[in-house]
């Protein structure tokens, strides 16, 4: 055996073991789509306006307490849309509100007509908002999926600009509770009761005359049943306005058992937070502190004594709603509402007749293939059917490698590419046959015919190679998971079929002492 004979064959050699023990054994090393596993598929989208409004309310709030500390009047807030307002301001203290709002708030656009100012948020301020608030939202969603445990999720934004996300989850059994986990945007307050609760909003606001200044604000929040939890009415509180501590001041949450081991919230602020929640528990001593999720109160309970660092939320949650609310605490509060554009559920049993179907159609077709090579080119079809099964090997083991995940789209690029594999053995296996038909010698003729079809199985190759690229840049989930199937395969065809088989043939020749004829139908 010759030296390049010798270094091709440890060459294909140690191809085939890298690739071997890339993906063996297939059911740990090669990660299923949610086609194959089960799981959800989501398309979010992110409600930047709300993000856009709460910038708005907080420039609006600090401008009129600006005034207020001034001397001048509260500032009530006219909205406009998500990114503008308008205020009343007195003739006298116009220029002074106009000065603080240039000062600090630049990235608004005051314009003066009379007695109103309207505020108008500045364009590239407003992308960039609304680029965090997407942002913010992806990293969130992030963090609470991995809370939940989920494995391997696809977690991405949709395009570079917009406020779509998108989300995979494989293997998920739970896929309500998953929904429920994303769109939670678990904003947490804790606010000053001032009124209620009551059964009607109308009995609440009684005792303003049915108008509330502008510092409080109506709640509402759900009676729930001592025994089930279930919710069984609406009760109404009126509250501050002004949360001096929110769940951003959270160190950490946790599920917990309270004093007759009903499932509670346990929460830690961060020490600054815990000072200010101090002072404002000592100040309100017999108030209640309404426990504000989502705008929406938990519960309301009295405060007795001074409070720091550390307390519980009580609401007659159930054990799961406490590890959930935990889980969203802990990850933060989406910047921003959620909703669902798109959603495709698949169970596992169907995932599994779906791996069966694919691997069913890739036998069926394994064994066709297998058939016509030996009936059509008798012994030289056993080369092409030992580098397609190298072929096959390197797919799997280039899958495991990139950590690309199989789709059923992805067998169905398997199956195609051992089309093209076998295809292009047909093309080099035919230019041997002319080749010996004009009398050439056997090993001339297998030269020959590697050489004269080279270009044509290059030209075949790169043409689809192209087309899978075009579909990996702009298809999405499973379209790219074929699309990286194929690319892979292609690869390895043009290695089988020009490099091993080649190799095949030589080391045949190599071990036989003359050479007159070939088995190649």
């Amino acid at each position: 055996m010759n030296k390049s004979l010798l270094y091709r064959g440890l060459l294909i050699l140690a191809v085939t073991v890298l690739v071997v023990v890339a993906f063996w054994p297939p059911e740990k090393k090669i990660k299923l789509g949610l086609d194959l596993r089960g799981g959800i598929h989501l398309v979010l989208r992110v409600k930047v306006d709300d993000a856009l409004r709460a910038e708005r309310d907080k420039v609006a709030e600090r401008l009129s307490q600006e005034s207020q500390s001034s001397g001048g009047p509260a500032l009530p807030m006219q909205p406009l849309s998500a990114s503008a307002f308008a205020v009343d301001v007195p003739a006298g203290a116009r220029q002074k509100i106009l000065d603080v709002a240039r000062a600090e708030f630049g990235e608004w656009q005051p314009e003066a007509t009379g007695n109103r100012v309207v505020f108008r948020l500045k364009e590239d301020e407003r992308r960039r908002l609304s680029d965090l608030a997407v942002n913010q939202a992806l990293k969130t969603i992030d963090n609470r999926i991995n809370a939940f445990g989920v494995a391997e999720p696809l977690i991405q934004r949709q395009g570079m600009t917009g406020d779509r996300i998108l989300v995979q989850l494989p293997g998920v059994d739970d896929p309500e509770r998953i929904k429920g986990l994303l769109k939670t945007t678990a904003f947490l307050e804790f606010r000053i009761v001032e009124g209620g609760p009551a059964s009607t909003s109308t009995e609440v606001l009684a005792a303003y005359n049915g108008t509330l200044p502008p510092n409080l604000e109506l709640l509402e929040g759900s009676v729930k049943d001592e025994v089930s939890g279930k919710s069984i009415g609406t009760q109404f509180y009126v509250v501050q306005k002004v949360a001096r501590v929110t769940g951003r001041d959270l160190k950490s949450a946790r599920p917990g058992l309270g004093q007759f081991n009903d499932p509670i919230v346990e929460f830690t602020f961060t020490h600054e937070a815990g000072q200010r929640f101090g002072e404002l528990t000592q100040a309100n001593k017999g108030k209640g502190l309404a426990i504000v999720l989502d705008h929406r109160v938990v519960s309301a309970p009295r405060i007795e004594t001074r409070i720091t660092d550390q307390g519980i939320i009580r609401g007659q949650f159930t054990q799961e709603e406490v590890t959930d609310l935990s889980t969203v605490l802990n990850s933060g509060a989406l910047p921003a509402g959620i909703e669902t554009l798109e959603e495709r559920t698949v169970g596992p049993s169907l995932g599994a007749d779906s791996i069966k179907d694919g691997i069913r159609a890739g036998v069926v077709g394994a064994v066709l293939v297998v058939l016509m090579m030996v009936v059509v080119y008798h012994l030289s079809g056993i080369n092409a059917i030992a580098a397609l099964v190298l072929n096959v090997a390197i797919i799997f083991g280039g899958l495991a490698y990139a950590g690309a995940t199989l789709t059923l789209p992805g067998i169905a690029g398997v199956v195609l590419t051992m089309g093209m594999a076998v295809d292009a053995n047909v093309l080099i296996f035919e230019r041997i046959r002319e080749e010996l038909r004009a009398g050439r010698t056997a090993r001339t003729s297998i030269e020959e015919g590697f050489k004269r079809a080279f270009a044509s199985v290059i030209d075949t190759h790169m043409t689809t190679l192209i087309a899978a690229a075009f579909l990996y840049q702009f298809g999405s989930g499973p379209v790219r998971g074929f699309a990286v199937t194929l690319v892979i395969g292609l690869l390895a065809s043009l290695f089988t079929a020009v490099f091993v088989s080649h190799w095949l043939f030589d080391l045949e020749l190599s071990l036989r002492k003359r050479v007159e004829s070939i088995s190649i139908g």
